[in-house]
C-alpha cells in the first residue's frame, strides 16, 4: 500500500440554541476583495492548540475543536443537538438497546493510506479502553465487546441498554486515528495526528502554530471550501483588536472586554451561545470540603448576576447547573438553588461549626481568571469567608493531580449530555475531584441512558439526572457563557454550532 501520508515539520519534540450574530465590516488577512471564495485560501484562527493532537490522551475538553481539523468521528452534530452521519453513514441498534451496528462509507482512508474500515473502529475502541494515559476510557466503560460483521460494519457489544452511544460517538471518544499510525508510534501522535478529517497537519510549532492544508480524500470535501487552516493560541486581550484588523488573524476569539472595540473597528462580533459553564470544582474528599454545608454557604456567598456583568460585561447568564437554558437537560427546577445571600451563607457557616467564618484557597490556571477570581473574593468575605487565590503549577493538569481541591475552571460540554454528566461527577470523572458519586446519581444516569432520544420520557428522565447530579454533588455552578467570535470581511459562512466547531461551507475571499 503506497503511503499518503503528508510530512510533518514538528518544532521542538495542540436542543436549540441561539445563534446570533451582530455588526459588519473590518479587515482580515487572505482577502482578495472580490467577494468569491478563494480555493486556495488559508484561514488563520485563533483558537486553543490542543494538550495533545492524540484525542485518547488530550485532557481538555476544549480540545476537541483543533481536534476536529485533523480527524473525523463516526457521528457527527447537527446544530440541535441530534446526530447525523460522520464516517458511519448509518446505525441501529437491536430490540433490546445492548447493541449498536455502524455502518461505514465506503472507499475511505486515513492520510497514511490506512483504510477506515471496521476493523480501524475496533482497533480504536480497544485503544480508547486500554491505554494507560487514555482520558475516555470511562466513557467507553459500557462497551464490553467490538465485533467486526464485515468491511463496513461494526457492532458494539454494550454492558446494559445505551440509547447515548452515537451522541457519544459525535466527539473526540468518537474520532478514529490510523491504527498504523498508533502501531508504530503511539507517543508520536501527541505533535503528529493522523485522522480522516477535512485537514492534514503539515507544520506544527508546539505552543506557536499548527498549518493544515484542505484533505481532497475526505468524504465530504465538496463542502470544505478552505484550501487550508493556520491554528494559533488566541491572541492576548490587550492585542485581540490589533491582531485582527492587521491581518493576524482572521478569526479569533475574544474575551467580553474587547467587543466594544471590535465593534468600534468595524469588525464582525459573532456571539454564540455553547456549552459553556463557569464552575468551582471541589474535592470533597478533603476538609472542609467534605462538608456539604461549607459548600452551600459558598454558592450563596457569591452574586452571580453580578459576576456576569462585571468579569463579562454582562455576556452571559447566571446558573446553578452545567446546561444552558433551552437545551433538553437544562432542569428549571434547578434555577436559583442557592440565591445570592450573604447572611444565609454566615448562618451556614455556623451550622457547619465556623462562626467567626473561614479561610479558604482558591487556585486559578492562569492569570487570565485573576479577576473572575477577585471578584468572588470580595463577595464571599462579606459573609465571613476569606479566599486566598493562588495560580496553579504551570503544566500541571489538576485533572490528572487533584492538588487543588477548589480550583475556578470552564466546562464545555461534551455532545452527549450523560457523558457530560459523568465527567463533571461521575467516579472516574476528571472534572469531580473526589472521585466519587452516591448511588442515587449512578442510578439516575442509568436509568437515563435506557431511553432512546426520541422516546417523550427522555426528556424528563435525563433532567432528573442532572437534579440529582447538581444536588447531591459538590461543584459550584456559576454562569454560562458565550464563545465571542470576531473576523473582518474576508470570513464568510461562519457556522455555529452547539459543539465541536466545524468549517463546512466556510470561506475566505
Amino acid at each position: 500500500m503506497t503511503s499518503r501520508r503528508r510530512p510533518v515539520r514538528a518544532l521542538i519534540p495542540l436542543f436549540l440554541l441561539a445563534l446570533l450574530a451582530a455588526c459588519s465590516g473590518g479587515a482580515g488577512g487572505n482577502s482578495s476583495s472580490d467577494g468569491t471564495p478563494d480555493p486556495d485560501g488559508t484561514l488563520i484562527w485563533g483558537w486553543h492548540l490542543p494538550t495533545s493532537w492524540d484525542p485518547v490522551a488530550s485532557t481538555a475538553g476544549q480540545d476537541v475543536h483543533a481536534l476536529a481539523l485533523a480527524y473525523d468521528a463516526l457521528v457527527q452534530q447537527e446544530n440541535d443537538g441530534d446526530a447525523r452521519p460522520g464516517l458511519a453513514e448509518s446505525w441501529s441498534y437491536n430490540d433490546t438497546g445492548d447493541q449498536i451496528t455502524f455502518t461505514l462509507r465506503p472507499d475511505l482512508t486515513f492520510s497514511d493510506g490506512t483504510p477506515v474500515d471496521a476493523e480501524a473502529v475496533r482497533a480504536n475502541i480497544e485503544r480508547g479502553q486500554t491505554q494507560s494515559n487514555s482520558t475516555i476510557a470511562a466513557q467507553l466503560a459500557v462497551i464490553t465487546g467490538v465485533t467486526v460483521v464485515d468491511e463496513l460494519n461494526v457492532t458494539f457489544q454494550l454492558d446494559q441498554p445505551d440509547y447515548q452511544i452515537p451522541l457519544l460517538m459525535a466527539g473526540k471518544t468518537g474520532m478514529l486515528v490510523s491504527p498504523t499510525a498508533f502501531a508504530a508510534d503511539v507517543d508520536g501522535l501527541a505533535i503528529a495526528p493522523v485522522g480522516s478529517g477535512p485537514f492534514v497537519l503539515t507544520e506544527y510549532v508546539p505552543d506557536s502554530r499548527a498549518v493544515f492544508e484542505r484533505n481532497a480524500d475526505y468524504w465530504n470535501a465538496e463542502n470544505i471550501l478552505l484550501g487550508g487552516v493556520e491554528l494559533k493560541p488566541p491572541p492576548d486581550p490587550t492585542v485581540a483588536v490589533a491582531g485582527l484588523t492587521s491581518g493576524q488573524f482572521d478569526i479569533a476569539v475574544v474575551p467580553p472586554a474587547q467587543v466594544a472595540a471590535a465593534e468600534a473597528a468595524q469588525l464582525t462580533v459573532e456571539e454564540q451561545r455553547v456549552f459553556t459553564v463557569r464552575t468551582l470544582d471541589v474535592n470533597n474528599t478533603v476538609a472542609p470540603y467534605d462538608n456539604p454545608l461549607v459548600l452551600q454557604a459558598l454558592s450563596h456567598a457569591i452574586d452571580r448576576q453580578a459576576l456576569v456583568d462585571v468579569a463579562y460585561f454582562g455576556h452571559g447568564e447566571p446558573n446553578w447547573q452545567p446546561f444552558p437554558e433551552g437545551y433538553l437537560a437544562y432542569d428549571e427546577s434547578l434555577d436559583d438553588l442557592y440565591a445570592y445571600d450573604p447572611d444565609t451563607a454566615a448562618d451556614l457557616l455556623t451550622e457547619a461549626g465556623h462562626p467567626d467564618g473561614i479561610d479558604l484557597t482558591l487556585t486559578i490556571g492562569s492569570a487570565a481568571d485573576q479577576a473572575l477570581a477577585e471578584q468572588i473574593q470580595a463577595q464571599v468575605a462579606e459573609a465571613g469567608i476569606t479566599i486566598t487565590i493562588e495560580v496553579a503549577t504551570p503544566g500541571v493538569s489538576n485533572y490528572i493531580s487533584r492538588q487543588y481541591p477548589l480550583f475556578l475552571d470552564s466546562f464545555s460540554g461534551r455532545e452527549s449530555p450523560l457523558q457530560a454528566l459523568e465527567v463533571l461527577f461521575g467516579p472516574e470523572g476528571l472534572m469531580n475531584l473526589g472521585r466519587n458519586s452516591p448511588p442515587e446519581l449512578d442510578a439516575a444516569i442509568d436509568a437515563a441512558r435506557q431511553v432512546p432520544l426520541d422516546d417523550p420520557a427522555y426528556a424528563e428522565t435525563l433532567q432528573t439526572a442532572v437534579h440529582t447530579a447538581v444536588t447531591t454533588m459538590p461543584n459550584t455552578f456559576l454562569f454560562t457563557w458565550p464563545r465571542l467570535y470576531v473576523h473582518g470581511d474576508n470570513v464568510h459562512d461562519w457556522q455555529h454550532q452547539i459543539g465541536t466547531v466545524r468549517f463546512e461551507g466556510v470561506w475566505v475571499e
